[in-house]
């Protein structure tokens, strides 16, 4: 396997993997932030926005973190 492409699968793997958890951390807080913020509980179309707006926020985050943990344990010089 070429070195691009075996980096490449290392970094969709491990932010396939992270989506998940972090998807759900980000939620959690920013739903609590916002009933904290508004002193009462969210409704069904506030939480479908919430989880939207979680998912969004954990592709950015594990797809960043992947590339740089794949580029730090791999090394620079690899690909």
């Amino acid at each position: 396997m070429e070195p691009v492409h075996y980096f490449a699968l290392s970094v969709l793997v491990l932010a396939g993997l992270l989506f998940f958890p972090l998807s759900s951390l980000v939620w959690a807080l920013s739903v609590r932030r916002l009933e904290r913020r508004t002193g009462s509980p969210l409704g069904e179309e506030a939480l479908r926005g919430q989880r939207a707006r979680a998912r969004f926020i954990a592709v950015l985050l594990a797809v960043a973190f992947s590339f740089l943990y794949n580029l730090h344990l791999l090394g620079a010089g690899h690909a």
